[in-house]
């Protein structure tokens, strides 16, 4: 199947492009209309967005989520994780399953919200179908992009929310100081390992993103999914699912050494996705039965009826 991608027009900048626009402009995306969706400057707490230093009980909470992440989350603890995920051998199901059995699920690095998951994913995609109407590739990839969350889920195997949810970046390599809560990966072990604590630490430059191991968690393993069930979804589609919550990439502008180019046209993708993921987060919830039928025609254009998880 070839899926036709309209080139994304949208009006934030991200460090990224501001980035590429100094040094060479082949990102600079300028925008040619005002969109329907405007980012709020509060999330649902009365709070700025993403804000990590705001004392609170629950920012308290995700510091320490980020505290455990940190010193855990080693090159052979991602080899592990994806050996034994990538057997995919948990459980059978549809798609839709697995948005529903998502509604277990609070994801506690978040401090922007603590909604059933259901309604991220189904805010995050209605909000992009009234911009993008016609890229329904998107509209589907913003429904299941946080649906490898069920890790945590005992059926699963019950992983630790540190291995399951929060900002993702690349271990073996040097951990770079864009990351949120950098401090505490100096407990790591790979911190002081001299392969691994370089700027491009077993890899290099240019290799691609593809050839590069993340941190563990939902992103990674729902591209597994998505990839060894055979989906359909274009590149770009895959591309978000598996690197949405790398934020020191898409926001701070940083890794990009490690970028070949077709991630570099990806991210343009991710770009527009991630305003939507971040900025549509609310307690005014989607009714769920309404809209279903249209991510039901979706999931069958894109997925097998059944996926091994």
């Amino acid at each position: 199947m070839t899926i036709s991608i309209e080139k994304p027009m949208f009006e934030e900048v991200s460090a990224f492009q501001k980035k590429s626009e100094n040094n060479t402009g082949d990102l600079t995306m300028a925008s040619e209309h005002d969109e329907a969706f405007l980012a709020p400057e509060m999330n649902a707490f009365g709070r700025q967005f993403r804000n990590y230093d705001a004392e609170n009980e629950r920012q308290k909470s995700v510091e320490e989520f980020y505290r455990l992440q940190h010193i855990n989350q080693t090159v052979d603890f991602v080899k592990k994780m994806r050996a034994e995920y990538g057997k995919l051998d948990k459980m059978v199901m549809s798609i839709w399953e697995c948005c529903e059995l998502l509604n277990d699920v609070v994801d506690e690095s978040d401090p922007d919200l603590d909604e059933p998951q259901i309604q991220h994913l189904l805010q995050s995609a209605e909000a992009i179908r009234k911009d993008y109407p016609n890229e329904d590739w998107l509209h589907l990839t913003a429904l299941i992009h946080d649906l490898g969350k069920v890790i945590t889920l005992p059926q699963f195997g019950g992983l630790p929310q540190w291995a399951t949810v929060g900002d993702t970046f690349p271990v073996g390599c040097a951990f770079d100081e864009s990351n949120v809560h950098h401090k505490y990966f100096s407990e790591n072990p790979d911190f002081h390992n001299q392969a691994y604590n370089t700027k491009s630490g077993i890899y290099t430059e240019g290799c691609g993103l593809n050839n590069v191991m993340m941190s563990w968690g939902h992103d990674d393993y729902m591209y597994l999914v998505a990839k060894e069930n055979g989906s359909t979804l274009p590149s770009a589609g895959q591309f978000i699912i598996r690197y949405h919550s790398f934020y020191p990439l898409h926001t701070a502008g940083e890794y990009t050494h490690l970028m070949n180019e077709e991630d570099k046209e990806n991210l343009k993708w991710l770009h527009v996705f991630n305003k939507y993921d971040l900025y549509s987060k609310s307690k005014v919830h989607v009714d769920v039965e309404k809209v279903k039928p249209y991510y039901m025609s979706l999931i069958r254009k894109y997925f097998p009826e059944n996926l091994r998880w």
